[in-house]
């Protein structure tokens, strides 16, 4: 079998069930750009295409009728999107005073780095995480 070479994650895609919504919560919350936006008429389908300093990196979509995600209890496939910060704390404090909920900040045990998760406005779990080493890791 032959190597496929992968070079690199090229991007995701999310489902909004209000693509408005999503699309300020990505744009003005988490900082992305909107690079193009298409409305598909024969999908009744809005597709945003995101990009973070200037990386493409989200496509997001509205269906009609899209069935909700299963979050809870974990289910297989897709777990989270992580992102990363250079001052955590700080970027869960702006998430606390722009109304978004968050879970409590936290170290990860096997690598020392500083993180935590919130939900976009459809529940999709989402991580900031500090890629490098808090001095006051445990």
């Amino acid at each position: 079998m032959s190597a496929l070479s992968l070079t690199a994650l090229h991007h995701v895609a999310v489902i909004a069930s209000d693509y408005q919504r999503s699309k300020a919560f990505y744009v003005d919350v988490l900082g992305f750009t909107l690079e193009a936006e298409y409305f598909r008429a024969e999908r009744d389908s809005w597709m945003g295409k995101l990009s973070l300093n200037g990386s493409y990196l989200l496509e997001l979509f509205s269906f009609p009728a899209a069935p909700e995600r299963v979050s809870s209890p974990e289910a297989l496939g897709l777990r989270h999107l992580a992102f990363a910060v250079a001052d955590v704390a700080g970027a869960r404090q702006t998430l606390l005073e722009s109304g978004v909920p968050v879970e409590p900040l936290r170290t990860e045990p096997h690598t020392g780095l500083a993180l935590f998760f919130f939900r976009d406005p459809d529940g999709l779990p989402l991580e900031l995480y500090e890629p490098v080493r808090r001095a006051d890791a445990v």
